[in-house]
C-alpha cells in the first residue's frame, strides 16, 4: 500500500500567497486555470467501524471549471474512491524509519470509477452510509522541472466554506523546503483532517455540525 505525506497551511492572506507561487514559478496542473469544484462524502459504519481505527473510505467527484477546449474535449466529473488508514509501525527488527511525526503519513490506495452513484449503492448495500460531506474549490501546482528538490512535489490550494487552506504533499525534504520558500516553518503545519477543522470551527461558531458544504 502505498504512503501519502503532507500537511496543510492555513493561508490568510491569498494574495500574498499567489505572489510566492509566482515567484517560484508554479503552474496550474490541468487544463485553463486548473481550478477544481471537489465534492467528497466520507463512508463508514453505523457504529463508525472504520473511523474508529483511522480508517477512511471516500468517492469524491471532481469537476473541472472553465470551458472545454473543444467539443470532442467535454468537461466531464472524474470519480475517485480513495481507502486511507494510518501507517503500520515497523516492529523492532524491521530497519524501515518511523515516519517524521512533523507530517501526516498514512498508507492510501486511490483508484478512479466510472460511477459514484452505483459504488454508493453497494457500499450501501454492505451497510455502510455516506455521513459526512465536504465541498472544496482546489487548484494544483507543480513547481518547475529547474528545482530538483521539488520532484514529486504537489501544491494544493483548497478554497473551502472553513478557509482558505495550502496543502503540499510528497517527500519529507520537499514538503518542508516548500514551506520554507512560501514563508512558513513547522509550527505552521496543520496535520488535522477537514472534518476535524469543519468540528472545531462549528465549535467555535457554536453551531450544531452538518455537512462542510458551501451556502
Amino acid at each position: 500500500m502505498a504512503q501519502e505525506r503532507e500537511i496543510k497551511l492555513k493561508i490568510e492572506d491569498v494574495k500574498a500567497l499567489l505572489g510566492r507561487l509566482k515567484k517560484l514559478g508554479a503552474q496550474p496542473v490541468g487544463a485553463g486555470p486548473g481550478r477544481v469544484h471537489e465534492e467528497n462524502v466520507i463512508f463508514d459504519t453505523p457504529q463508525g467501524g472504520l473511523a474508529k481505527h483511522g480508517q477512511l473510505l471516500r468517492i469524491r467527484t471532481m469537476t473541472p471549471e472553465g470551458k472545454a477546449k473543444s467539443k470532442k474535449e467535454k468537461t466531464k466529473p472524474r470519480v475517485m474512491l480513495t481507502f486511507k488508514r494510518p501507517v503500520t509501525r515497523p516492529a523492532a527488527s524491521d530497519r524501515r524509519p518511523v515516519p517524521d511525526s512533523s507530517h501526516k503519513v498514512r498508507e492510501e490506495i486511490e483508484m478512479e470509477v466510472t460511477d459514484a452513484a452505483t459504488l454508493t449503492t453497494i457500499f450501501e448495500g454492505l451497510g455502510l452510509s455516506g455521513w459526512f460531506r465536504y465541498e472544496k474549490y482546489r487548484t494544483t501546482y507543480r513547481l518547475p522541472g529547474s528545482k530538483a528538490w521539488a520532484r514529486g512535489l504537489l501544491i494544493e490550494l483548497d478554497q473551502t466554506p472553513i478557509g482558505t487552506f495550502l496543502e503540499l504533499e510528497g517527500p519529507a525534504a520537499a514538503i518542508d523546503q516548500a514551506a520554507a520558500e512560501l514563508g512558513y516553518s513547522k509550527r505552521n503545519y496543520v496535520l488535522k483532517n477537514y472534518l476535524t477543522l469543519y468540528i472545531e470551527e462549528c465549535r467555535r461558531k457554536g453551531v450544531q455540525p452538518v455537512h462542510m458544504v458551501f451556502s
